[in-house]
């Protein structure tokens, strides 16, 4: 396991590059907490022995990719070392051409994060007063302003970070949006000039996808870890049987995550007189019910494989060219690194995972709120009528869930070929990755509604008792958000929620009582 895996991000105030693997809640403790960057003394000597090597190949004027060559299909021309500071200002300014609204303030972050991570391999070429600048802007809270549509995969993005690196483009700091030059001057911070390399190594690689992946990916296993925590709820509060939950049968299907569902399940239903007394009031229960280890089991998978990749993914060298040292001297190796499919199609496929999910809870609500199924009050109002109670909220989450279902059409296997047909395949693993961060966003707030009219169903439960994990999961909902008598506003209620899951609140609580909840 990486350094700091079993500490919540939000604890994490520090993050060291350069002697360890940069860990997923690392990251995490970066981009949305705001955890200060700084590297070690061989993150330093790998970065200075790296640009030793591509100011050599500079002065010997060998024939390298983006060095003494133009980029893209312009790699014909040569370029002469007296304008390789030209070549690095130009490929930043004219590639920072992404457009729409901004990027969200976790994401850059995260983005900038992963570039000095890949950087910091030291294949790259890239000075370390760069990266130590933008180490800076992470440390002083400044924000690029980074338009966020219009990406292949990378360049145009991470175009508009390096201008501010530049004195160029616009920076938030402070709470103002500011030219690049000003907000460096505000935190009293000098642009840089890039040299040979520089320019290609910012906005080259597999960064933005990576960290876009990360986010969603932290937040998805957050969401299908909750989506256990109110399935059992709702199955408690619909009377459901947790015969179907017998390690027995799971035992006969060999997906070791819909046994560990099951025993999940198992576990926070414990000593519950609810699902004591009702276990064999139905034969069997509707499959939302019934068929939660294993569609909660497959999702889980999915993510467990898409971890392991973007690991593998942070530990790699996504740059073009590779700056490979030998002995006294190196190579410059031209290939593709920066291709992002890895992450790409794992992000689409955590897109149709998270659907499934979402799918799932929408059905469980349903049965909530739907007096024909649930044996509860129209609604899980108790005046139905002059109340509409919980009607509407199903409704947004029928609206969420046909926003994840478009968003879970699969971005990377569409191709359109670019710099004249040079770049004759694209993975468009930057869309992937991006729909795979909204679709996680919009699952919160699905099993927030969830968990908020499961709640709502226990509140009708007075005969007999819910679980003590149960429990103490409806009592810190009502100590935020109170028994619906009549009707109100609710999105407080839903928001209120949604930011226990985003927190990993409900989880923390959970786990407090039975322990990890593994994949």
């Amino acid at each position: 396991m990486a350094k700091n895996d079993f500490i919540h991000p939000k604890n994490i105030k520090e993050v060291i590059l350069g002697d360890h693997e940069l860990s997923i809640n690392e990251v995490i403790a970066v981009a949305r907490y705001g955890a200060k960057v700084s590297f070690t003394e061989n993150y330093i000597l790998r970065i200075n022995h790296s640009r030793n090597l591509i100011e050599k190949f500079l002065e010997e004027e060998r024939a390298v990719y983006g060095v003494t060559t133009g980029f893209g299909s312009n790699v014909t021309e040569v370029i002469s070392k007296e304008d390789a500071h030209t070549l690095q200002r130009n490929i930043v300014r004219s590639h920072a051409v992404s457009v729409g609204e901004p990027l969200e303030k976790e994401v850059v972050r995260a983005i900038q994060l992963m570039i000095l991570n890949n950087i910091g391999h030291g294949y790259s070429g890239v000075r370390i007063e760069v990266l130590e600048l933008i180490a800076s802007l992470l440390n002083n809270d400044i924000l690029p302003f980074v338009p966020g549509d219009g990406s292949v995969a990378y360049l145009s993005p991470e175009a508009h970070m390096a201008l501010v690196l530049m004195g160029e483009g616009k920076a938030w700091y402070k709470g103002e949006l500011l030219s690049g030059t000003e907000a460096l001057e505000r935190a009293e911070l000098k642009p840089v000039t890039f040299e040979c390399k520089e320019g290609l190594a910012l906005l080259s690689g597999t960064t933005s996808v990576t960290a876009f992946a990360i986010l969603s990916n932290y937040n998805a296993i957050q969401a299908v870890k909750t989506a256990d925590v109110a399935g059992a709820l709702s199955l408690e509060a619909l009377k459901g049987t947790i015969n179907a939950l017998d390690p027995r049968l799971h035992s006969v299907k060999k997906h070791k995550e819909q046994a560990n569902t099951a025993r999940i399940i198992s576990m926070i239903l414990n000593d519950s007189e609810i699902a004591e007394q009702y276990k064999d009031y139905r034969l069997q229960d509707a499959l939302s019910l019934r068929c939660i280890p294993q569609v909660h089991g497959a999702v889980k998978k999915v993510f467990k494989n898409t971890l392991e990749n973007i690991k593998n993914e942070m530990i790699s060298s996504s740059d073009n060219p590779i700056i490979w040292p030998e002995e006294e001297d190196g190579i410059a190796l031209m290939g593709g690194n920066f291709d992002a499919s890895y992450i790409g199609i794992d992000a689409d496929t955590m897109c149709i995972a998270m659907a499934n999910l979402a799918k799932i809870t929408e059905r469980r609500i349903d049965r909530l709120v739907n007096y024909h199924v649930s044996e509860l009050p129209s609604f899980l109002v108790a005046n139905p009528g002059l109340n509409s109670g919980y009607m509407i909220p199903q409704y947004t989450v029928a609206g969420l869930l046909n926003e994840i279902r478009v968003l879970s059409h699969p971005a990377t296997i569409d191709n359109t070929p670019t710099c004249a047909n040079q770049e004759d395949v694209v993975s468009f693993a930057y869309y992937a990755a991006r729909k795979a961060y909204q679709i996680s966003k919009k699952l919160e707030h699905i099993l927030a509604i969830e968990l908020m009219v499961a709640s709502q169903a226990l509140d009708f439960h007075d005969a007999f008792k819910p679980s003590p994990v149960t429990a103490s999961i409806h009592e810190l909902i009502r100590n935020q958000v109170p028994t619906v008598e009549e009707d109100r506003y609710f999105y407080s209620d839903i928001e209120t929620i949604c930011h226990l899951i985003h927190e990993g609140e409900i989880i923390s609580l959970v786990e407090e009582r039975i322990g990890v909840m593994e994949l």
